[in-house]
């Protein structure tokens, strides 16, 4: 059992997961609201063993040299990466912090914002068609840009309307190639496609200038990651055309100055949030707990 633990920001657990904290922390304290910054957290944390946090605070080297009794960190929430991580990972490692994070708990209402959004764009429910009539799903190019978890949930919503499926990737997925999604380069993809959903890790940019000029003019552009899939100046350029842009957060989008533009509908609401959502990150969050007590046998 750690000697304390410490949430130093809201970490979305449900009632009865932050009730089973306290098997595993003789001392357990919760902070409602968000700090101000590096030395509020370190003031949070103090003399704590084991610390959660949520996707809204950074726990980096400076944190950690002044919180020398952490063995353990807790993210609750996604974890793909060292680079995209908002916990200094490496350094971590180098000084027996164990860093767990999650996956996959919010991709469900990610995947229905997608397909709503879609088809009110293409039929024209409280907007103009995309086209000069009403249209389906069927038969629309759709390409997906990373296929992760999350893109390949799209992909497998769109084929299940009739979409035509082709994806980029770093290498080329054979479970894939046997659901009849193709493989193309990246700028093949974009030129070919009619929507594009860029479902890409937190901090990775794939489209720059050449790729938004293979994308070309009359296109849907949907980004479901955390940050921008592009470089700012050439994506500005290229929604000033007859193009569409989707994002469910200002994160996805990257600047407020685009918020009011009419060629962007971003809602300002992460749509992976929902009582499902963290039901799975609360069960995901004790799991990591108990496998970190499980293998350090901690009491």
């Amino acid at each position: 059992m750690f000697r304390k633990l410490v949430a130093i920001e809201p970490v979305s657990l449900v009632q009865s997961a932050e009730e089973a904290l306290h098997t595993f922390a003789n001392e357990v304290v919760m902070y409602p609201d968000i700090p101000a910054g590096d030395d509020e957290i370190v003031a949070r944390i103090g003399d704590a063993d084991a610390v959660l946090v949520s996707y809204t605070s950074q726990i980096n080297r400076y944190v950690m040299e002044r919180c020398p009794d952490i063995r353990y960190i807790g993210m609750c929430c996604s974890l793909y990466s060292p680079e995209s991580a908002n916990v200094d990972i490496r350094y971590a490692d180098r000084h027996g912090i164990t860093v767990t994070g999650i996956r996959d708990y919010g991709d469900e209402g990610v995947i229905e914002y997608a397909v709503s959004e879609l088809v009110r764009c293409l039929h024209g429910f409280g907007q103009q068609p995309w086209e000069q009539m009403p249209r389906e799903i069927t038969g629309l190019k759709v390409g997906i840009v990373g296929l992760g978890k999350s893109g390949d949930m799209i992909a497998d919503a769109m084929k299940f309307f009739g979409a035509d499926i082709a994806y980029f990737a770093r290498s080329e997925k054979q479970q894939a190639e046997q659901k009849g999604y193709r493989f193309m380069p990246l700028q093949k993809l974009l030129a070919w496609s009619e929507a594009v959903f860029c479902c890409l890790n937190k901090n990775t940019v794939l489209l720059h200038e050449a790729e938004f000029e293979a994308l070309g003019n009359r296109k849907i552009l949907f980004n479901t990651g955390l940050s921008p899939a592009w470089d700012p100046a050439p994506f500005t350029r290229w929604i000033e055309a007859d193009n569409l842009c989707f994002c469910d957060t200002l994160g996805a989008l990257g600047s407020a100055e685009l918020l009011a533009h009419p060629h962007v509908r971003c809602m300002q609401v992460s749509t992976g949030r929902t009582r499902q959502a963290f039901d799975r990150l609360s069960e995901k969050v004790l799991a990591n707990l108990s496998e970190y007590d499980r293998r350090n046998d901690i009491d």
